[in-house]
């Protein structure tokens, strides 16, 4: 069985998602679709939940309107049987009575979840109707009765596979499926998500729960490209990268694959492939765990980077000083980027500024604090990058003339990162383009 993830912009417009139809049935294949929300749906719901938070239930009213609107005018364009498009309407006026009924409940964070989850439950469902109006056999199955997460948030790999397993069995019959993304239920057996971009991480835990032969993310890009295609003007696509590589890539900023993604399929080697839904023929991308060559690969930014440098002559060598900095960071739930030290100074970078405030307060007693904020984290990825012939010379080459506050190797033979001001975001990518890459 393969497993194939279609986000947001494949399925959300009516062509778009006809195209999805011609995808799945081209090959006859075991096959089990995820998909996520249309585009668009995810934050309408958003903003619709943040109405609610405020109190302004006009105002949420007015956006419910106007989503359930585009849905009935995306039917129009889908369907075009008189009774299948009845049913898809009932189902709209289903899911869009819901998120009026709400507008009469106390707003809660549980609450919160369910209209998130709409997005999801209404593609699929749209989805399933248009494959029976087309005469495509198919299951739908409800995420919901498979996916979980624990008191961590960290979805219960086991339990999964033993219950999607189990489901698929009773289809003995079947061979095209279709689940949403995205949505799961947690360990008080509420509705849940696994968090932006999770419809990805769905697709590699099915993969993985399933041992599919594939897991396929299809999107509107041909793959990972070797630097940010939104910023720089010349890019490529890579051939292949390993598993360890493009989880490096995927952290730290390549916006095509969600950072969770890779380790379910690392875990059962599952190839992921990273293809093109308006080009299905091109090559795309494929994750396995070969890197299939040395060197530079790819180059990744990561935005909204906030620099910390602790400096103190007194104490820095002094035995558990370090663990007591860290232990800060572990009281705030706020993860470590890059780290650095020196004889008089230790340096790290974070990405999360929520206790921000608080976290320089513990850390004074320490030492002079200095914090840089708009910082970007600029990170080289490759097999064995600094084994290669000449790849520091060509790197620090290219930069000579970016000022660069950090440096960070040796934690990962596929990664050397660079901190600079953000402001040097677009030269830094354009520059490492040039002089590691010739373009």
């Amino acid at each position: 069985m393969k497993v194939m993830k279609f986000g947001g912009t494949s399925v959300g417009k009516p062509e778009r998602m006809q195209q999805v139809k011609e995808l799945i049935t081209r090959h006859n294949t075991p096959t089990l679709v995820v998909l996520s929300a249309l585009s668009g749906t995810t934050n309408s719901l958003v903003e619709i939940s943040q109405s609610l938070a405020n109190g302004d239930k006009a105002e949420a009213e007015q956006r419910i309107e106007l989503l359930e609107s585009h849905y009935r005018q995306f039917l129009l364009s889908l369907l075009h049987q008189p009774a299948t498009l009845e049913k898809a309407n009932l189902v709209v006026s289903e899911h869009f009575e819901f998120l009026l009924i709400i507008l009469r409940i106390s707003f809660s964070e549980a609450l919160n979840k369910d209209i998130l989850a709409q997005g999801e439950l209404l593609s699929t469902k749209l989805f399933s109707l248009y494959l029976e109006e087309q005469g495509v056999d198919h299951v739908l199955i409800p995420a919901l009765e498979f996916m979980s997460i624990d008191q961590h948030e960290e979805p219960q790999l086991s339990l999964i596979s033993q219950k999607l397993t189990r489901i698929l069995q009773s289809y003995p019959d079947k061979t095209l499926f279709i689940t949403q993304g995205y949505i799961c239920r947690n360990a008080r057996g509420e509705v849940d998500n696994l968090k932006r971009g999770g419809s990805d991480y769905t697709a590699s835990l099915i993969a993985a729960a399933v041992h599919a032969t594939v897991c396929e993310i299809w999107t509107d890009i041909d793959g990972m490209h070797n630097n940010d295609p939104r910023i720089v003007n010349k890019t490529i696509p890579i051939e292949q990268l390993s598993f360890d590589e493009a989880a490096e890539l995927a952290y730290f900023g390549a916006k095509i694959l969600h950072p969770t993604c890779i380790w379910p399929a690392q875990q059962e080697n599952v190839p992921v492939k990273l293809l093109n839904t308006m080009q299905p023929d091109a090559a795309g991308t494929v994750i396995m765990k070969e890197a299939g060559s040395t060197g530079v690969k790819a180059v990744a930014a990561k935005d909204g980077i906030t620099a910390i440098k602790i400096k103190s002559s007194r104490m820095l060598l002094a035995y558990g000083f370090l663990r007591k900095i860290f232990e800060v960071f572990e009281k705030y739930k706020t993860s470590i980027d890059m780290i650095t030290t020196s004889e008089v100074a230790v340096s790290v970078t974070i990405d999360n500024n929520q206790f921000l405030k608080e976290i320089v307060q513990e850390l004074q007693p320490f030492g002079t604090v200095e914090v840089e904020e708009n910082q970007t984290i600029i990170s080289i990825v490759g097999n064995e990058i600094a084994q290669t012939d000449q790849v520091l010379e060509k790197l620090f080459s290219a930069i000579r003339s970016v000022p660069v506050t950090m440096v960070s190797y040796g934690g990962s033979p596929h990664n050397i990162s660079l901190l600079v001001p953000a402001a040097e975001k677009k030269t830094t990518l354009q520059a490492l383009n040039t002089g590691l890459f010739g373009l």
